[in-house]
């Protein structure tokens, strides 16, 4: 079983899952008494998120860089970053590295082509909605990706930093967001991208009337199977 290194703590709530899940996916493929082999880096969210609100990308970038240097040095066979919104610093953070990134928006893609859908709505922070990074990485894959109007980014976008980083999880919120996801269905939206890590503490596959890709556990599940030999990594675009 290769190592999993796992680049967290943006938020350590998210982390947490990203732990729970990938344990739980060698215990279903191995059983017994298995777990996965992982190391852990988790950063201080609170300065990553003083980066983001200052645009001081290439800072965070270089920080994100130090940590997965860390993970290698301690085992790590391959990278695990625990946020979609800082994959817009991913080639900051693979400069020099010597193991792979297992880049979140291809795992994403990989699931979202194999369900034979091609348009599709993103949730994530403000960040993932409203820059290209993301989108553009998966329309790279083929798919042609919606996003909210500005206010329902902006309501996605404040749950997630004032609630659910915090681990605060409200019906009210809930609500909200099923209200943001039939607007993205009315669109034309064939499926519904959780894009943040957090994401998935608020809203399950139950709250849309279309297919559902949680990017914590695809990206969890898509780690676990590489270390296990049974995947490879996702094509690059």
């Amino acid at each position: 079983m290769k190592v999993i290194g796992l680049l967290g703590g943006m938020s350590w709530e998210s982390s947490a899952e990203y732990y729970r899940l990938v344990n739980e996916r060698v215990r279903e493929l191995r059983g017994g008494y298995h777990s996965a082999r992982t190391v852990l880096y988790s950063v201080d969210f609170a300065e990553i998120e003083a980066m983001q609100a200052e645009g001081r990308w290439d800072d965070a970038g270089r920080e994100l860089n130090r940590a997965a240097r860390a993970l290698e040095a301690a085992g790590a066979d391959f990278v695990v970053l625990c946020t979609n919104t800082m994959h817009k610093v991913a080639d900051r953070l693979t400069d020099g590295l010597g193991v792979p990134l297992l880049h979140l928006a291809d795992t994403t893609a990989v699931a979202i082509k194999a369900a034979g859908i091609k348009r599709v709505g993103l949730l994530g922070t403000g960040f993932t909605m409203a820059q290209p990074f993301y989108r553009e990485r998966l329309a790279a894959h083929g798919l042609d990706v919606l996003v909210p109007d500005e206010d329902d980014r902006e309501t996605v976008h404040r749950v997630i930093y004032d609630e659910l980083v915090h681990g605060v999880v409200t019906e009210e919120s809930c609500e909200r967001y099923r209200e943001i996801i039939a607007r993205l269905v009315e669109a034309g939206a064939e499926g519904v991208i959780y894009g943040c890590t957090e994401i998935e503490l608020l809203v399950g596959p139950e709250d849309s009337t279309v297919p559902t890709f949680p990017t914590t556990r695809l990206h969890a599940e898509a780690a676990v199977d590489y270390a296990l030999g049974k995947a490879s990594l996702p094509p690059e675009v």
